[in-house]
């Protein structure tokens, strides 16, 4: 009895262990439960000391059992306790039952939570995965701040390994060419090294034909002296050998025509293996520079215009570009006439801007309106030297070989060609001029240019001697010079993309740059009226609307400007010589005397837009900002330009997102 009792406690007592092992991981969530539990587990703890108090009193009474009364006392003891503890099992059933549940509550706790912390193992990871990311992205925050700063020091690098590298591929364009010249060259070289040696093989054959002759000249010589003396010293043969000194004469005379004939023909031989045809027939070096090209052949068909005034002429230019559909502002007109009337002080006039906005057009029916002649030359960009723009000299085939625009400029130079068309005035627009680098094929040209004398002293050669130019023939005593006289106007044309070479400072510096902005709205294109009569403008008219700078140096109000300009360019860094000033005042000087314009302020607003704003260009707009709020008061107020003076606000507005100047241009 007793020992089921003990086996009972214990199996409540394991029972209880492994309620209570069960409950530890949702103590938190089932405290109520758990307090009770607690309360039971003390008392199955007191009751586990009391089994265990038992089994020492079993024992003690297991070493008594003799003594049956005793043990009998102590079993009806037991017995009472039994019936006492299944009464208590008894009341404890009911807890069981709580204890179940809360069990089952447990266990469903305990999926929970294991759910919990599967859905927590993957937030986890998913934070895990966060965190990870957000340090990654500090890092590339990091790495994007040093390269970002690297990219502009890389960009300053790559824009300076661009304009070498497009350099570069001209030269590389340049070698091909000229290495496609040299394969040329080689077989043309050997083919006429087959040739010689062909021609050297006959020439040994006949040299050997002409000692087999010359021997047997000689031979016949001596037989004819030995016959002579013989008929000398033997009279009586006289009549035997006459017949036969007349048949070795007859033989001698066809010997000698013949030795001549084949002297002939050595000499012919030698000299076409010698290369020397030219100097034997007489070619001249310069025959296709003397040639005049169809831009001059068309002049020279022109009827010149008796009289015309300036004003006229322009009306004449405003009446063609209606009728060829060209639709110009009235101020852009007089901007690129006036450009082309100084072009004493400013040597040409570059039209910059995007493709499609009648650059080339301008320029084209101008010349054709004022009745100049117009040739444009269509710049590669393999360009890279003065030859490219004017010839050279092929010395293979012993002549120069010029170019349109060296043709036209021999043929308009009165001082070094006497057959040259004379006072007739011509326009060279070199097309796309920024293809290839303009400082390589442009620059000694537009030296010259820069060093011509006043139109009055042309006539002395030692003072134009600096500014003409000297085509190199090698084979010709004096090479044949050109002068670029003032009868020739310069214009040039530069789109501005991915493909095309930036302007120099130098030829920035002596240019009217009248740039192209993109247009507000598409025009029509509709053409009105008729084309106006083809006359040539005499150059002697042109050089009557030509002013000197004297007609304005002591207008106090240009002074002033131009020395407000000046100190405006000294704010930014920028200051220009007294080249520029006093090409600004040509500018002003020439600017035309037309109805409804003001002159002088419309003449200093150009010059603000085509010399000063292209010199800002990669200025930094936040560094310089009081400077550009003054430079845009001065338009707006002292010139009276608000169209200007509006486009230059958009320009800084632009600028904003790269933080340097870029002149755009103005839409009027």
């Amino acid at each position: 009895m007793v020992v089921f009792v003990i086996g009972a406690a214990l199996a409540l007592l394991a029972v209880v262990q492994f309620m209570l092992a069960m409950k530890h991981d949702k103590a938190v969530a089932a405290a109520g439960p758990i307090e009770e539990l607690a309360t039971y587990d003390a008392r199955l703890a007191q009751k586990k000391d009391l089994l265990v108090d038992l089994e020492e009193e079993l024992e003690k009474r297991r070493q008594n059992i003799a003594t049956i009364a005793d043990v009998q006392v102590e079993v009806d003891a037991l017995v009472r306790q039994r019936e006492n503890l299944l009464t208590e099992w008894a009341t404890l059933e009911e807890k069981r039952q709580e204890v179940t549940t809360v069990r089952e509550d447990m266990e469903a706790a305990m999926v929970e939570r294991q759910s919990l912390e599967a859905e927590l193992s993957e937030k986890r990871q998913e934070y895990l995965t966060v965190q990870e990311r957000l340090e990654r992205a500090e890092q590339l925050v990091h790495q994007t701040a040093a390269l970002t700063k690297e990219k502009e020091e890389l960009d300053a690098i790559v824009g300076q390994l661009r304009d070498e590298g497009r350099r570069l591929q001209d030269a590389e364009l340049r070698v091909v060419e000229l290495q496609s010249q040299a394969t040329e060259l080689e077989t043309k070289l050997a083919l006429l090294q087959g040739r010689i040696s062909q021609k050297e093989s006959e020439i040994g054959e006949v040299d050997a034909r002409v000692t087999a002759e010359r021997e047997a000249l000689a031979q016949s010589q001596v037989q004819l002296s030995k016959v002579t003396a013989d008929i000398a010293s033997q009279d009586s043969e006289v009549r035997r050998q006459k017949g036969e000194v007349s048949a070795l004469e007859e033989k001698r005379g066809m010997l000698e025509a013949r030795l001549a004939v084949l002297v002939e023909e050595i000499a012919r031989k030698e000299g076409q293996a010698s290369g020397s045809s030219n100097t034997s027939t007489g070619v001249d070096p310069l025959k296709e520079l003397k040639e005049k090209p169809p831009v001059i052949l068309e002049l020279e068909k022109w009827v010149e215009h008796s009289q015309i005034s300036e004003a006229e002429a322009l009306k004449n230019v405003e009446n063609r570009f209606k009728a060829s559909g060209l639709d110009y502002p009235q101020r852009i007109l007089r901007a690129f006439h006036t450009a082309m009337k100084v072009n004493e002080s400013t040597q040409m006039a570059v039209l910059a801007g995007i493709s499609g906005t009648g650059k080339s057009q301008l320029p084209r029916q101008y010349a054709a309106g004022m009745g100049i002649g117009f040739l444009q030359v269509p710049v590669q960009p393999r360009w890279d030297s003065p030859q490219d723009l004017m010839g050279f000299y092929n010395y293979i085939e012993g002549r120069f070989r010029p170019t349109d625009m060296a043709r036209a400029l021999w043929s308009l130079d009165p001082l070094n060609n006497s057959e040259a068309v004379s006072d007739r005035m011509m326009m060279i627009l070199l097309d796309e001029m920024n293809l290839a680098r303009v400082e390589y094929y442009f620059s000694d040209f537009l030296s010259r240019l820069e060093s011509r004398p006043h139109l009055d002293l042309v006539g002395d050669f030692n003072q134009r001697k600096d500014a003409e130019i000297e085509l190199e023939i090698p084979k010709l005593e004096r090479s044949p010079r050109i002068f670029p006289g003032y009868n020739l106007l310069f214009a040039g044309t530069m789109n501005e993309d991915e493909s095309t070479q930036s302007l120099s400072d130098k030829v920035v510096d002596r240019a009217n740059i009248l740039r192209f902005a993109a247009p507000k709205s598409i025009k029509s294109g509709k053409a009105e009226g008729s084309f106006p009569e083809m006359k040539a403008l005499p150059q002697h008219t042109w050089n009557g609307w030509v002013r000197p700078i004297s007609d304005i140096e002591r207008d106090q109000d240009v002074t002033k400007k131009v020395a407000q300009m000046v100190e405006l360019m000294k704010g930014f860094k920028s200051p220009f010589g007294h080249r520029l000033g006093r090409a600004i005042m040509a500018y002003v000087a020439n600017y035309p005397q037309l109805e409804g314009a003001d002159p002088i302020r419309n003449a200093l607003a150009d010059q603000v837009e085509m010399r000063l704003l292209p010199k800002l260009r990669g200025v930094e707009v936040d560094v310089m900002e009081p400077q550009f709020s003054a430079l845009r008061n001065f338009v707006e107020r002292d010139l009276g330009d608000g169209v200007l003076a509006e486009a230059i606000s958009e320009a800084l507005q632009h600028a904003e997102s790269t933080g340097q100047f870029v002149w755009t241009g103005v839409t009027r």
